[in-house]
């Protein structure tokens, strides 16, 4: 049984065919994959588009959703093994995971890292002790990484640009008023690099650095592509000839947990919006972010709006790799 936790998980050939099968769904393919069956999703966090993508999907895939409040409508929820439940928690994964087994044919968790300690919540623990436990697949709706989220960008890209291979992907850090999760930078240089495509990776400092995990996965992916992967500070260096640009922000991880002491090097990116100058440098280049995105803090209003935009597109393709991705796990040893 497999789940769908990181694309680390899957080779590149294995996430092309969901992409192919999203494609097919999107023109308007159909399917009953979840015909009688059910996928519970689980929300420690807030969402939008995951939520609602989730929830049509599995509707037209000819199945039914059950949208759990982990954060007020259950049960607060312990997961590390040998825990004295003596606190606020009132069931542990272990049950929790098992019984919705019996209930449900997919799983899929929402949680973001509470922005403590990175050294134990890069091991992302929730959702591994709920792959541990359960017996039906689960599915990751963000948690360090956003594995959808990649799906989605990829598919937007090969439908705008074709092929992606060798193509100059940018990710820059943007402004944000506060530190935010790393999950979607980690998820874009993954996905980017996976793919075949030079990576590059714009930064106010060298303090944004990625953790080392995602930052080897990607040098790794190009280094089999034959791509490159590359961490620059330099602005115009970064968008010059850049094919695709993806914005998102996050915060520093040697100041996670502690993020007062970020404030000077956040302030060295206040000038990093995505503009049109910035995108003038680019080779025609396309620019997308995951959303929700703060606009002229983020990317200006004029890039936004411009036809160079692929945020729209990013986000219905969501609704479609999802669809396909449930359909592959639902029906896996079927066929």
């Amino acid at each position: 049984m497999r789940h769908f936790l990181t694309t680390e998980d899957w080779s590149r050939g294995e996430l092309q065919a969901l992409l192919d099968r999203a494609r097919a769904l999107k023109a308007g393919a159909s399917s009953n994959a979840l015909a009688g069956k059910s996928i519970a999703l689980v929300f420690f966090n807030p969402s939008l588009r995951t939520r609602t993508s989730f929830d049509i999907g599995a509707t037209q895939l000819g199945g039914h959703a059950i949208v759990l409040d982990a954060k007020g409508a259950t049960w607060p929820m312990e997961f590390a093994d040998g825990a004295v439940m003596d606190g606020d928690e009132e069931e542990h994964v272990r049950e929790a995971a098992r019984v919705l087994s019996r209930y449900v044919d997919l799983i899929a968790i929402r949680c973001f890292p509470k922005f403590q300690n990175w050294a134990e919540e890069k091991k992302d623990p929730l959702i591994s002790a709920f792959a541990e436990h359960a017996t039906v697949p689960v599915i990751n709706m963000e948690t360090i990484v956003h594995p959808c989220q990649e799906l989605a960008l990829m598919l937007a890209l090969q439908e705008r640009m074709g092929g992606v291979q060798g193509k100059e992907f940018l990710l820059t850090w943007v402004p944000h008023p506060r530190p935010l999760n790393t999950a979607v930078a980690n998820s874009a240089i993954l996905i980017a690099s996976k793919f075949g495509m030079n990576v590059r990776m714009l930064i106010p400092d060298e303090v944004y650095r990625l953790d080392d995990r995602y930052m080897g996965a990607a040098e790794r992916y190009c280094a089999e592509a034959g791509s490159s992967f590359t961490v620059t500070t330099d602005v115009e260096a970064a968008y010059s000839g850049a094919d695709a640009v993806y914005a998102k922000s996050w915060g520093a991880l040697p100041f996670y947990g502690k993020w007062e002491g970020e404030a000077p090097y956040r302030a060295k990116g206040k000038d990093f919006m995505i503009t049109p100058d910035k995108m003038a440098m680019t080779n025609n280049g396309v620019v997308s972010h995951c959303l929700p995105m703060r606009r002229n803090v983020k990317i200006a209003d004029a890039v936004v709006d411009s036809p160079a935009f692929l945020g729209i597109e990013e986000a219905e393709n969501r609704l479609h790799v999802q669809k396909a991705m449930m359909e592959a796990l639902a029906l896996q040893g079927e066929r």
